[in-house]
């Protein structure tokens, strides 16, 4: 990992970016801490870094508020990344079926989804392992948001990985929900109930099918943007209770 830019936010939460490889990525801390901090995976739709960086510092603002460290990844095939011809052409069908109001086909959608998953879980891994190696982080680590698909096979194979927050979304895979019953790690999921690009039956048939005995489902009236303030104070409370450590007794 080598750091390529640091400053400091108006709020004195300490921006740096780095590049891991060929993978770009933004880590976030707090200016100040007595001991090493846990960590929070920011996922975010393949719509590259630079594009999400609003809401990306907005989130890890509220991480670092809470005593966590926030870190995002660059996406296979996003931002300056090479593309890849399969993952462009599985764009061009889905966007082809939506045009045409036809149904997306379980092809379209494992051929769009599955490789990226393939390609970004072992990236994400990687990543952890430097940012853990940081002084200032010690974990343990959450994961927050982005492709539920790609959260869903974190969940499965990082067991560093405590607690996960997922935005219910559609086009996931149909693999995607034998692996969910295998996920038993803590999961506030948020879901939008009249999101407008979301299968509401299908992302409930997902929550259903998580193995985990702490699950919260937190469904909220409105569309894909109208996702309430309090909705993010809820994940913090949902992250703060399984990141940080419980005090010993006295």
């Amino acid at each position: 990992m080598r750091f390529t830019t640091a400053h400091r936010l108006d709020d004195g939460v300490r921006e740096r970016e780095f590049v891991l490889g060929e993978i770009p990525g933004i880590l976030w801390t707090p200016a100040s801490a007595s001991a090493p901090v846990p960590l929070i995976l920011l996922g975010h739709p393949p719509l590259g870094l630079r594009t999400m960086y609003p809401r990306l510092v907005a989130r890890a603002r509220h991480a670092v508020a809470e005593g966590f460290a926030a870190a995002a990844i660059e996406l296979p095939g996003s931002g300056d990344r090479p593309r890849w011809a399969a993952a462009e052409q599985a764009r061009v069908d889905l966007r082809r079926a939506l045009e045409a109001g036809e149904p997306v086909s379980d092809e379209i959608v494992d051929a769009l989804v599955l490789p990226l998953v393939d390609k970004a879980v072992p990236e994400t891994q990687a990543a952890m392992d430097a940012l853990l190696s940081l002084p200032e982080i010690g974990g343990p680590v959450g994961y927050s948001g982005g492709l539920i698909s790609v959260g869903i096979r974190l969940a499965v194979v990082e067991p560093r990985i405590v607690a996960a927050g997922f935005f219910a979304g559609s086009l996931v895979p149909r693999i995607m929900f034998e692996q969910a019953r295998q996920v038993t790690i803590p999961l506030h999921v948020l879901l939008q109930w009249d999101d407008e690009g979301n299968d509401r039956q299908a992302a409930l048939d997902l929550f259903d099918a998580f193995g985990s005995t702490e699950k919260t489902l937190h469904a909220n009236m409105g569309g894909h943007t109208g996702v309430p303030q309090f909705a993010g104070e809820d994940a913090a409370r949902f992250f703060a209770r399984h990141l940080r450590p419980v005090p010993a007794s006295a």
